[in-house]
């Protein structure tokens, strides 16, 4: 009975947050979000992002001890996402109304990291986390850079729900910092690695939980 509400409370949190994941893309990562604060949205969208994928991939892979479930779990977030996509697609949005981040390659990151070191958690915690935080910015630039223009679609697409003063304006690119990709990088890396610690400690918790 209690490896089944061991295993039972593992899988839980894993679609909680995953579901979690789905909710605040679609919360941060529409259109609105490329235009009206640009380059300063995408920084806090790069940490949001990387944070909240490092702390159930590695929950979920300290979890199975199985390289791989990472990306796996990052490819659950990517499918919810687009399914949700879905939904505003038939309130007659475009389907690339809302931009899905790119998180697997950073998940397999985070497993090629676990392997290489055969299966240590420091390692996973420092360097996976940290490399998370590094790529993912990265990765989801250039996917930004393969959507059509944001700032059309912003126009196009207004959300009625919007008070007047978060209506799409030009982007002020440059204005406070002139790399929004390294800012993001750098933060999230940073930020990654306690958070990850945080993921693995979750893991602990839970063990202790259920054996109380």
């Amino acid at each position: 009975l209690m490896v089944w509400l061991r295993r039972t409370t593992h899988y839980l949190f894993i679609v909680v947050v995953a579901v979690n994941s789905t909710l605040l893309t679609i919360n941060a990562g529409d259109y609105i979000f490329y235009t009206d604060w640009a380059w300063t949205s995408f920084v806090v969208f790069s940490v949001s992002q990387s944070t909240m994928l490092v702390v159930g991939a590695i929950y979920y892979m300290l979890f199975t001890g199985v390289p791989g479930t990472a990306t796996y779990y990052a490819t659950i977030m990517t499918i919810y996402t687009w399914v949700a996509k879905g939904a505003w697609f038939a309130l007659g949005y475009p389907y690339d109304f809302i931009v899905t981040p790119v998180w697997i390659p950073s998940a397999m990151l985070l497993d090629l990291t676990y392997c290489a070191t055969r299966r240590n958690k420091h390692a996973a915690i420092i360097i996976g986390g940290t490399l998370v935080g590094l790529s993912l910015p990265i990765f989801n630039m250039i996917n930004l850079l393969l959507v059509r223009d944001p700032l059309e679609m912003a126009f196009k697409y207004p959300r009625p729900t919007l008070p007047p003063y978060m209506t799409p304006i030009e982007p002020q690119v440059g204005k406070f910092y002139n790399s929004p990709v390294a800012l993001g990088s750098g933060a999230g890396a940073v930020l990654s690695v306690p958070i990850a610690a945080l993921g693995a400690k979750l893991n602990t918790w839970t063990y202790r939980w259920m054996a109380a």
